[in-house]
């Protein structure tokens, strides 16, 4: 209930600045991709303003994604080998566990030597 009050107390504002954006850079806008000849229309797309800032905006969120997620790889790489020296100690805990019950079960405990 408290994560889904969080997003909508985020992504409300959010959808409301997206619509104000789009409603207030409606104009078309030509932007020319030949950085020699403006004029050039081969080389052009026109399209409503708002495209190309929701185009940047979504660029951004990918790139930075990105470049996050190369960012953390050293984490990543020790919490695979955390997860794995786990993994061994786990499997040597349950080989002794074992070990211990066999050994219990085989002789009683009154034929145990002390300690």
């Amino acid at each position: 209930m408290f994560k889904k009050l969080i997003t909508l107390i985020i992504l409300v504002p959010v959808g409301v600045v997206l619509v104000l954006l789009s409603v207030a850079n409606r104009k078309p806008v030509t932007m020319a991709l030949n950085p020699f000849d403006a004029t050039d229309r081969v080389l052009a797309v026109s399209a409503p303003f708002f495209v190309y800032i929701f185009v940047a905006f979504i660029l951004g969120l990918l790139f930075g994604s990105f470049f996050t997620w190369l960012s953390q790889r050293k984490h990543r790489k020790s919490a695979r080998s955390n997860k794995r020296e786990a993994d061994v100690w786990r499997q040597e805990a349950d080989k002794q566990k074992s070990r211990a019950e066999q050994i219990a079960g085989s002789q009683p405990l009154e034929q145990l030597p002390p300690s």
